[in-house]
């Protein structure tokens, strides 16, 4: 019979057994980094194309500071 409380885990196993535990306590402030960087990717993105960039383009009408 083998005693496995007798037995120190492998040092593969304490690693992976603390990050587990460190995911499982710092879970929400991982999931708000990571809400918060692909929102800055999806933002990033929407920015860089050429038809968000003619809302800067100046009016051919002079300048209209209220267009509504």
């Amino acid at each position: 019979m083998r005693g496995g409380s007798n037995r120190n885990p492998s040092p593969l196993n304490r690693a992976v057994n603390s990050v587990f535990s460190f995911i499982r306590y710092a879970e929400f402030e991982i999931l708000f980094v990571l809400f918060f960087v692909i929102a800055f990717i999806i933002f990033k993105d929407l920015t860089s194309r050429p038809e968000y960039n003619q809302i800067l383009v100046k009016k051919p009408g002079g300048p209209d500071w209220w267009p509504y």
